[in-house]
């Protein structure tokens, strides 16, 4: 694998990265999963296909495996663990282990982050936003730490390795032919199905 380009892919590739699986699992998670996405993807349809950024263990994919048992999923990890086990949740040939600023995701038509974007380079976004347009034929969930500007928060008493801002907002920005179609908040304290305080967004590519 290359040397990383930022020190966020190599704090995530890193101990930290492998330390993150197992506070990120288990049934209760999938459950919160499973309404998370029959709400934000409520919306969309004719998905048979999905490609998720930075998937970790797959958490997210096998909720989606669940409310769509016929589609063909895709998930990219820059750590090896998670990877290990993304592939086992999978298939090896969906998992695509490395830095999402240097693979080149297939084309599905869903593309699919959540939790990702707060942790990437706030300099490498433009790079990702394309990424992402260009790994969609139609669908984009985003689903990420709102704030209306930039700003950057400790995270785990470490610095530099979460960013807040309106992800969704530049998207649409710096791609025209994506337009909003629903979206919405997930409570950490929402006493059934808890999140981690996310706003979506879910998107349509037009033309």
């Amino acid at each position: 694998m290359a040397p990383f380009k930022t020190d966020q892919e190599k704090f995530w590739a890193g101990k930290f990265g492998t330390e993150y699986i197992q506070r990120n699992q288990g049934d209760r998670l999938l459950a919160s999963n499973l309404a998370f996405f029959s709400k934000a993807l409520g919306a969309a349809h004719e998905v048979s296909s999905c490609v998720e950024f930075g998937a970790n263990i797959g958490m997210n994919l096998k909720a989606l495996r669940l409310l769509h048992p016929d589609m063909h999923l895709y998930g990219i990890e820059i750590n090896t663990a998670a990877a290990t086990q993304l592939a086992q949740a999978i298939g090896s040939e969906n998992c695509i282990q490395g830095s999402i600023l240097e693979i080149t995701p297939p084309e599905c038509d869903l593309a699919l982050i959540k939790g990702v974007l707060i942790h990437i380079n706030p300099d490498a976004l433009p790079d990702v936003y394309d990424k992402l347009a260009a790994a969609t034929r139609r669908w984009l969930l985003v689903a990420e730490y709102y704030n209306p500007s930039p700003v950057s928060i400790p995270y785990r008493d470490h610095d530099d390795r979460l960013f807040k801002r309106d992800f969704a907002g530049e998207i649409m920005e710096r791609h025209p032919s994506f337009r909003l179609v629903d979206y919405g908040f997930a409570y950490r304290r929402d006493p059934q199905f808890p999140q981690d305080d996310i706003t979506w967004f879910l998107m349509e590519k037009k033309g």
